[in-house]
């Protein structure tokens, strides 16, 4: 799958927050590393069409997320920072079967099932998702993205709000997954592990390529 973003621009009203960014990824695992407003979480936006560029575009697999956002969003799944934010429904099991209505309804369970065990959270699914630790709502967000099987999943700082335990419980599944990973995070430790890492400054991609060099960039930029 290649995700390819042309000279896009994004503006939240009269101030812009991606300038002119152009880039195509096509690595298991990508790392998104910036500062507080330098952009990175706009363009993690932007790779599922839940944010459309002010300029240029976006595609997937030759599929514009302008034009084609629903199809998009099937194939690029999103985590979002705080689990609460995507957690929708009272239960965990239904959080999760949320996700499936599409499916017919007599396949649903033994996918709910299946999902809530490979998570750790089978003993939980009766259980109100609101009121699950830290840890468990951000598996809970993961999982239920994962079980609509998108074929890339785009993760927000899906750590930023966790212990050390349950950030290494995340990064460890993100690290086991099938599926391609584009992870944007303040974790300089966890990026180290990617194919690739970008480097966002002041909305502009300043820096792409192999981890260490990337992280080496990005604390000489900070030290600036």
């Amino acid at each position: 799958m290649v995700i390819e973003v042309d000279a896009v621009t994004h503006r939240y009203g009269e101030r812009t927050v991606l300038r002119d960014v152009t880039v195509t990824l096509t690595e298991q695992r990508v790392g998104v590393i910036g500062a507080n407003g330098s952009g990175k979480s706009t363009f993690a936006r932007l790779l599922n069409g839940l944010v459309l560029p002010s300029s240029g575009s976006v595609t997937v697999d030759g599929l514009s997320t302008r034009r084609s956002g629903a199809e998009v969003r099937r194939s690029v799944g999103f985590v979002f920072t705080d689990p609460d934010a995507q957690i929708l429904m009272p239960t965990v099991a239904e959080d999760v079967a949320f996700g499936l209505r599409d499916l017919p309804r007599s396949e649903v369970p033994a996918r709910v099932a299946e999902a809530l065990a490979s998570f750790g959270l089978a003993g939980h699914a009766d259980h109100p998702a609101h009121l699950l630790s830290g840890g468990q709502k951000q598996l809970l967000a993961i999982c239920s993205v994962l079980a609509t099987e998108p074929k890339v999943l785009v993760c927000d700082e899906p750590t930023t709000l966790l212990d050390l335990r349950n950030t290494r419980k995340v990064l460890t599944l993100l690290a086991e997954l099938p599926q391609r990973v584009v992870l944007v995070t303040h974790d300089l430790d966890a990026v180290l592990a990617m194919d690739r890492v970008l480097v966002f400054d002041d909305g502009r991609l300043v820096f792409d390529g192999r981890p260490q060099e990337a992280v080496e960039f990005y604390v000489d930029l900070v030290s600036r």
